[in-house]
């Protein structure tokens, strides 16, 4: 089974997305950038998704520092944002995520568009 781990600090956010994708893959979670680094090396997930604004780094931060552990350079990191779909994409693409992910997500779509994104590992 393909693992996801979300770094997101909203409680609400992180059950939601937990919900949506369990019994699809193994869902992993981490509050803050810090846990959410220690979490990836730990599991070695299959896609990340980290949202913007954590309370102590922000998401591209924590990609940053992703991106230069060895283990995890092929993984596949996707943002997780409430800007505006322009601005974000926008953003993503700056930053060198692979993907961005505007919220509120659509919950009927979720499930596909993060097997999409797997796709690529």
């Amino acid at each position: 089974m393909k693992k996801v781990l979300q770094i997101e600090d909203q409680w609400q956010n992180r059950l939601l997305i937990e919900r949506i994708l369990t019994g699809k893959f193994a869902v992993y979670h981490a509050e803050s950038g810090e846990e959410g680094i220690q979490k990836a090396i730990e599991v070695k997930p299959d896609l990340i998704l980290i949202d913007i604004g954590l309370p102590d780094f922000d998401g591209h931060t924590v990609l940053t520092m992703l991106r230069q552990i060895p283990d995890l350079q092929e993984t596949q990191m996707v943002a997780l944002t409430a800007w505006p779909p322009d601005l974000a994409r926008d953003m993503c693409e700056r930053y060198g995520y692979d993907g961005c992910i505007t919220k509120p997500i659509d919950v009927k779509g979720f499930p596909e568009l993060i097997s999409t994104y797997l796709q690529s590992t």
